[in-house]
């Protein structure tokens, strides 16, 4: 498991708690703490509240409290490099924000169904093995991250 990355979550989510966020981990790092096996993040991916209609609303607009999370990631040295995917970018590491409010009508995942943790003072949210399966099936059937992901996603669905 990449401790670095998830470490870096935790310092992000430390910051975002500040103003009211409690994030949800997704992506390879979140199955890695989940699963407790490598799955050789690329990444960090983190959800927060947003416009549940996702990429319809214009990217500045879909993220609640997009302003502030912005500070918070300069504050943390990271640079905006891409507003439409809301990546960000520091020695090498991206950190993509994506919107927690999409994932009942993308995957089928109730957002009261998730699961609060605690680490370091840090409060943030992570899918459960059953959750990420329903992600990663959902993943599936988009044709550019099939494209893209080198069958990485296939491999997670067989494993959970």
């Amino acid at each position: 498991m990449n401790n670095n990355k998830f470490e870096e979550f935790i310092k992000i989510t430390k910051k975002l708690n500040k103003i009211q966020i409690i994030p949800l981990l997704m992506g390879s790092v979140g199955l890695e703490v989940v699963t407790g096996k490598s799955w050789e993040s690329q990444d960090l991916d983190i959800h927060v509240p947003g416009d549940k209609r996702g990429w319809e609303v214009p990217p500045e607009l879909s993220i609640h409290n997009w302003t502030e999370i912005v500070e918070i990631m300069h504050l943390l040295s990271y640079r905006l490099i891409d507003l439409h995917e809301h990546e960000f970018r520091k020695d090498g590491l991206s950190v993509e924000f994506g919107i927690i409010d999409t994932l009942p009508d993308f995957a089928g995942v109730p957002l009261e169904d998730l699961e609060l943790h605690e680490k370091r003072n840090a409060m943030y949210y992570l899918l459960n093995p059953k959750q990420y399966l329903s992600v990663y099936e959902a993943s599936s059937l988009d044709s550019y991250r099939a494209d893209k992901n080198n069958g990485k996603d296939s491999r997670k669905i067989d494993f959970l």
